[in-house]
């Protein structure tokens, strides 16, 4: 085992793929492959899973993989103890449903990340991504919610894959609409005055259950109805044809409060968001400062934060 290996084994999940990684490796596909293959068989173990679609860390490989970064990391800092080696270029993810106060609490973690270079991946994705990023170490963290109707299901998930969920607050459910729709005087609204109006939901790809969805009453039957894939096209649809999404109500005030207005929603159902991480890792540093800016966030929006 050298160190340049296990560099190689954390680009590679970085990257999500060889191909990618012996690209930015400056390395040939089929030298990395061999120097994967040499490591696998020095170890006794299988670290990555190959197929059609790409390749997945095995469960060894997960584990492998949290050794592996606290060895670079640690080599990387005596590096810079006894040879004053400048750092290596912080790298970090993150993936989570659509929501404005994750990003916001992305934002607010760059702005006091004393880093002079850094590469860090906010992806805004599916449900059945994000438990697939954080279950392959892609990401760090995921953000999404939980309700009584697909509790089971995604527990289940979360079970299988050796990941938790840790909750940050009950959101009681909203729709978000333009400032200027007819409902838009209203501070609370019936599932039933919304049907004249198209319903924005985001889209699952493969996994298009009412499980995975993002939004609660999933198996509603909407007489209007717009899957969109992310949130500007969401929310210019909303805009533009008096569309509505329901969500948490956690909206960035500053930059669409102007445009966009969340009115409550009555219904039985509520929503636990939170995040979700692997168990076979802990939190970096910058997740621990992440999570918070993301209770900071949730805080001042004024929701309970749950201990």
């Amino acid at each position: 085992m050298t160190l340049q290996q296990l560099k190689y084994i954390l680009a590679i999940v970085d990257c999500g793929s060889i191909s990618e990684a012996a690209k930015q490796l400056y390395i040939s596909q089929p030298s990395l492959s061999n120097a994967v293959k040499e490591l696998e068989e020095e170890f006794g173990i299988e670290i990555f899973l190959r197929s059609s679609k790409g390749i997945a860390l095995t469960n060894e490989g997960m584990e492998f993989l949290s050794y592996a970064r606290q060895v670079v990391e640690q080599a990387e800092l005596m590096e810079q103890r006894y040879l004053n080696k400048k750092p290596s270029k912080k790298l970090w993810s993150i993936s989570t449903q659509h929501y404005a106060f994750a990003v916001q609490a992305f934002v607010a973690l760059l702005k006091v990340l004393n880093e002079n270079e850094y590469e860090c991946t906010l992806r805004e994705t599916r449900t059945h991504e994000i438990i697939k990023d954080v279950r392959n170490l892609r990401s760090e963290i995921g953000i999404l919610y939980l309700s009584e109707f697909n509790w089971k299901v995604i527990n289940k998930l979360l079970r299988d894959h050796d990941l938790k969920f840790h909750p940050l607050f009950i959101a009681k459910p909203h729709v978000f609409i333009s400032a200027h729709h007819p409902l838009a005087n209203r501070d609370l609204l019936e599932v039933d005055d919304l049907d004249d109006y198209p319903c924005l939901v985001f889209e699952q790809g493969e996994y298009n259950s009412f499980y995975f969805a993002e939004e609660i009453l999933s198996t509603r039957n909407y007489r209007k109805k717009i899957l969109v894939s992310d949130r500007a096209t969401l929310f210019n649809l909303l805009i533009g044809l008096n569309g509505y999404t329901i969500s948490s109500g956690v909206l960035n005030q500053d930059v669409y409060g102007d445009l966009i207005k969340p009115v409550r929603l009555r219904t039985d159902e509520d929503m636990l968001i939170g995040y979700i991480t692997n168990q076979k890792t802990s939190l970096s540093h910058l997740g621990q400062l992440y999570v918070a800016k993301l209770k900071d966030v949730i805080d001042r929006a004024g929701y309970e934060l749950m201990s």
